[in-house]
């Protein structure tokens, strides 16, 4: 048996980040260790996918099976992007990150390859702890002001979604005595109709909730906008690739077919869209885009048909790189500029004209406009649901993908490159970052062409797709949808011109209504009658310890001498007492 064949690729990008931190002060090093790694790490990833029957390492652990390199269905698609972001993400980052982010970046990476590859809940729940950890660091690390009070409350968080996933780890390992991973049968009546005692049930809760932390679902969302727009132009495009793409994974692994996850997704769609309207700051746009992004995801797995997951899957892959390339451009303007809102930006499409093309490009792509690879993957979703004749979500989707075009399509580049000239001229980003963005721009493309999904996007499927994106309904309707989406964007132009404001999301509510309550109600009445009450109760007190010594002191009633006459009247008293008490 190969040696390549016993371990997970996860472990070579954690080998990378190992020898990245020992001899990354060497810059001829670090570029080959950080271009080089995931290029090792996709080979292996291939490699593993090649083989017919891929050899499987069982390992006991206190009676359990685990299972640490087995090939799921979507694992190819998913750890294949994985890789290849990690190696756009260190090329963006080459020159200019710091060493601690990029090996906190590549654990990063490395853990969400690992999920992918987990045949066991016990490793998936240890790269997905890993996970959380490599992601904290990478915000952590950022010179932004906030960064580290947003990396304490993104850890909150997802430690919150890690013992909900643990709690209902073990109530299933309890109930099946298997640690194996294994697809739940869940549907909207099985996971509302059950009693207390009913285990399965209870684990499948815990475990779609932690799952759905990580998903961003509101309202555990706030985490995504609070903490992405506070990392690194470069740590941002890590970030934007693996957490909530790891949990899509692990919920088409486990979860499809559950139908309430269809509104759960509808939910995030409008939600992501009408806050990325609303905001003013530019990684804030793409953090709220993020979300309505996985909300079309998780609207598929809910629907659970074949072609359903395969959009899925195939529209996952397709959001990481045009996300990325947001991003990527996004962190080119903050690190030339030093801004980040579009109140304070606008014009640069004078001295950013690269940087500007690579935005536009990653906004088509993200508005499903034909010939862009977010057309051929997110029309698999749309497709399934009207395959399935449910009219309404269909409704929602194809209303949701104008909204996309309003909010990222139009507004991030209109805003940022174009709009009220700020008289800024920043150049270029250096080198490196523009090799990047133009590396996603054309991987944005190149499987949108005609008859090119079918042999690269679609054959990494477990069943390769025969899907015919390029209709001429199907082209037709959508180019009118995002035309006409455009005209509104245009019409109502005055009425989204953006001011210095901020928008508040759902984390508002326990960050500052919370406290302000307890303030309110507990706090500021305790102190307002903490001395009169602390007066009482000392005077209580002093009482007491006066009652006390004057029955007890050596001259008192109950210590003091007694004479034997008295003492003998006492004891008649009490046992005249004792024996009316007995015949009573």
């Amino acid at each position: 048996m190969a040696f390549w064949t016993l371990i997970s690729p996860a472990w070579v990008m954690f080998a990378g980040a190992v020898l990245l931190g020992i001899f990354g002060s060497n810059m001829k090093v670090r570029h080959m260790l950080v271009l080089g790694t995931p290029v090792l790490v996709l080979c292996h990833v291939w490699m593993l996918a090649s083989k017919a029957t891929p050899s499987q390492v069982i390992y006991e652990v206190a009676s359990f099976e685990l299972l640490p390199v087995t090939m799921h269905d979507y694992t190819l698609i998913f750890a294949t992007i994985f890789s290849i972001a990690a190696f756009a993400g260190g090329l963006f980052g080459l020159l200019q990150s710091k060493r601690i982010e990029l090996v906190s970046a590549f654990i990063y990476a490395g853990s969400a390859i690992g999920v992918t590859f987990s045949g066991d809940l016990i490793s998936l729940f240890i790269y997905w702890e890993l996970m959380a950890l490599g992601s904290t660091l990478v915000i952590m690390v950022s010179n932004h002001e906030h960064a580290k009070a947003a990396a304490l409350r993104y850890a909150y968080m997802h430690l919150l979604g890690g013992v909900l996933l643990m709690v209902g780890i073990i109530a299933y390992m309890t109930l099946y005595d298997t640690a194996a991973i294994s697809a739940f049968i869940a549907d909207t009546h099985a996971l509302f109709d059950f009693h207390l005692t009913d285990l399965h049930t209870i684990a499948m809760w815990l475990m779609l909730l932690g799952i759905l932390v990580n998903a961003a679902a509101p309202p555990f969302s706030a985490w995504l906008p609070d903490a992405y727009p506070v990392s690194s132009p470069f740590g941002a495009v890590f970030l934007s690739a693996f957490t909530t793409k790891t949990a899509v994974f692990v919920l088409l692994t486990l979860f499809a077919g559950t139908q309430m996850l269809v509104w759960v997704g509808a939910f995030m769609i409008f939600y992501g869209i009408i806050m990325a309207i609303l905001e003013n700051d530019m990684r804030r746009i793409l953090a709220y885009s993020v979300i309505n992004q996985v909300g079309f995801m998780i609207t598929g797995i809910g629907i659970g048909t074949e072609l359903a997951l395969h959009g899925v899957a195939a529209h996952a892959f397709c959001h990481i790189i045009y996300k990325a390339l947001l991003f990527m451009s996004a962190g080119s303007v903050l690190f030339m500029t030093g801004k980040s809102r579009c109140s304070d930006l606008g014009g640069l499409y004078h001295s950013m004209k690269l940087t500007a093309v690579c935005g536009i490009i990653g906004a088509l792509a993200i508005s499903a406009f034909p010939l862009t690879s977010g057309f051929v993957s997110k029309s698999l979703i749309t497709s399934a649901a009207a395959n399935q004749h449910m009219q309404v979500i269909w409704f929602l989707l194809v209303a949701a993908s104008a909204g996309v075009f309003l909010h990222a399509g139009i507004k991030f580049p209109w805003f940022v490159f174009f709009q009220k000239d700020s008289g800024m001229r920043p150049e270029e980003p250096p080198l490196n970052m523009r090799l990047a963005m133009l590396f996603f721009a054309a991987l944005c493309i190149i499987p949108a062409i005609p008859g090119v999904a079918e042999h690269t996007l679609y054959a990494m499927l477990p069943q390769p797709e025969h899907y015919e994106a390029y209709t001429y309904g199907h082209v037709v309707t959508q180019l009118q949808l995002l035309l006409f989406s455009g005209l509104a964007f245009f019409a109502m132009l005055p009425l989204l011109k953006r001011t210095e404001t901020i928008s508040l999301d759902v984390d508002w509510m326990y960050r500052k209504l919370v406290p302000c309550v307890v303030s309110c109600l507990i706090l500021r009445p305790y102190s307002m009658l903490a001395t009169p009450v602390a007066l009482v109760a000392k005077r209580l007190v002093g009482w007491s310890q006066a009652g006390i010594f004057a029955m007890y002191h050596p001259q008192s009633v109950m210590l003091r001498s007694w004479s034997i006459g008295l003492s003998a009247l006492w004891v008649a008293v009490l046992l005249c007492g004792w024996l009316l008490f007995h015949y009573l």
